[in-house]
């Protein structure tokens, strides 16, 4: 009978173990083609996709800083989720503190409001937010950009640093306040270094939301000046026409900094969202 059930056993987790390779195959695989057909020639792409390039080129970079100002755009789309990160965490790591450390009237239900705010789709966002954003004469700015992409990542920020404040040792915070630390002394000196691994999570998910935004970008800017890498590719896929190289070589640029920062992250992300699912 125990043979039967290891057997089983090692059976079961084989099936699993295989599901997990075939979901990360699917997941990778797109990536890894499109980083390896930037360095091939378009006859190359075109005569076998699949294949390794013969011979590693970097003209499809150079084709696509030709035909785009793409340092420009991702300069754009670096000081927007700079930005816009910052002030997501700053911000929502107050509120998660606040929510999770004290006590006023209504604490539960605001939370929920802030948090159903997750499940309103973007496309009943566009109107009242251009509308806003017109009417505070930002459109067009790097500015607009910042407090639009800082107020998407609100919700899973506030859920992420709200359970991490919540697993920090309350006599932490009362010893700081009988050393005669103030709310902000207490929130900078003792709050936040304690919740380092809280802070990192909800920064990369805002860091991630803010670098592959497209439809607000394309909403609130209409010049060269403002605009952020995601959009200037789709504007600039014409120009690529059939040099699918300089294409590759554009997107490369685009994905490569979002992959970078998840990776050196990844275990941080996950920790304080399995955090958040046992204590939110």
């Amino acid at each position: 009978m125990k043979k039967h059930t290891s057997a089983g056993r090692r059976t079961a987790w084989f099936f699993a173990y295989l599901f997990m390779a075939l979901c990360v195959a699917v997941a990778v695989f797109p990536i890894i083609w499109v980083i390896l057909s930037s360095f091939k020639s378009n006859q190359e792409i075109l005569s076998n996709g699949l294949s390794w390039p013969t011979q590693w080129s970097f003209d499809g970079y150079r084709q696509a800083l030709e035909m785009a100002p793409i340092f420009q755009y991702f300069l754009n789309s670096l000081i927007v989720t700079v930005l816009s990160t910052a002030l997501n965490v700053l911000a929502l790591s107050m509120a998660g503190y606040v929510f999770a450390k004290k006590q006023f009237r209504g604490k539960n239900l605001l939370f929920s409001i802030l948090s159903l705010s997750m499940v309103i789709p973007t496309t009943a966002l566009l109107s009242p937010i251009y509308v806003t954003i017109t009417k505070l004469g930002l459109y067009d700015t790097k500015a607009a950009l910042v407090l639009v992409y800082a107020a998407l990542s609100m919700p899973i920020s506030l859920m992420i640093l709200r359970s991490t404040f919540a697993g920090v040792p309350k006599e932490l915070e009362e010893a700081a306040y009988i050393d005669g630390a103030g709310f902000l002394r207490t929130f900078f000196s003792v709050m936040m270094p304690c919740a380092r691994g809280g802070i990192a999570s909800a920064s990369v998910l805002a860091f991630l939301e803010g670098w592959n935004e497209f439809t607000f970008a394309l909403l609130l800017t209409s010049s060269g000046n403002v605009r952020t890498l995601p959009l200037s590719l789709s504007y600039f896929t014409s120009q690529f026409s059939f040099n699918y190289t300089a294409m590759f070589a554009a997107i490369t640029i685009a994905v490569i900094p979002s992959i970078i920062v998840f990776t050196v992250f990844s275990e941080q992300v996950n920790a304080s969202i399995v955090a958040g699912s046992v204590k939110g």
